[in-house]
């Protein structure tokens, strides 16, 4: 396959289980790829299973350097960007009432702000190209609200929000913004959730089953793209049927 043959992306969160499966589609699909993470001995794994990656370790909180990460990113794919992909996040759960401050704007400014200043120095470096795609991950929960994640789900509908005003922005420039909001998926995140808990969320979704991380990166591919290129400002739910917008 070469949908995405010369095309140069950046992929944040790439060392995580969904990062991964997205780094294999697109490495499939023979794009030029910039992965980034905070660990870099899976930065490092990634790299000697794919002959077209480039790896740079950043944390995404360091929102002083983000424009710098870019820079240094595009410099290493050769100068253009083609895409950008923000999969990078955190949680900090608790129930509102016990939610300390700083656990409310920790997850805010990792998972909003700095997805809003990534976001806004690639579509810099885009205009230049008078091309692009941004595809931000959110999550369902952003949509439902979910238990002692007032902050996460603020933070992902914030998301949602603000690629619908970018897209509306920058549509006329050729660049489009789309959400990709994916349900549960099975991680070792959710490898280590209780059995009973599991049989709840299973419950709720017609599926009757978790997604995979390969079912992300798939739709992740349909969004990086030439085959979505009238497609913005949109969020494709990739939940089991568990929401329907």
């Amino acid at each position: 396959m070469s949908e995405l043959k010369n095309k140069n992306i950046i992929v944040t969160g790439a060392s995580g289980g969904i990062g991964n499966s997205i780094i294999k589609r697109l490495s499939e699909s023979g794009a030029n790829i910039l992965a980034s993470g905070t660990k870099i001995e899976k930065l490092e794994k990634l790299k000697s299973q794919f002959d077209n990656i480039k790896i740079l370790k950043f944390d995404i909180s360091q929102t002083d350097n983000i424009e710098d990460f870019i820079e240094k990113s595009s410099s290493e794919l050769g100068g253009n960007l083609s895409c950008l992909i923000n999969n990078a996040g955190i949680t900090q759960d608790n129930l509102a009432i016990r939610m300390s401050l700083d656990e409310w704007k920790k997850v805010i400014d990792v998972n909003l702000t700095s997805t809003f200043l990534l976001s806004k120095f690639a579509i810099k470096k885009m205009l230049k190209n008078k091309y692009g795609k941004i595809i931000n991950i959110t999550s369902v929960v952003g949509h439902t609200g979910n238990l002692g994640q007032a902050n996460y789900t603020a933070s992902k509908a914030g998301i949602i929000a603000m690629s619908k005003s970018l897209a509306i922005e920058y549509a006329k420039k050729n660049i489009n913004i789309n959400c990709i909001s994916p349900g549960f998926i099975k991680t070792a995140m959710t490898d280590k959730l209780d059995e009973k808990f599991k049989e709840i969320i299973l419950s709720k979704i017609p599926s009757a089953r978790l997604g995979e991380p390969e079912d992300i990166a798939n739709a992740v591919l349909f969004l990086a793209s030439n085959q979505s290129d009238y497609v913005n400002g949109e969020t494709l739910h990739v939940n089991g049927g568990m929401y329907m917008a």
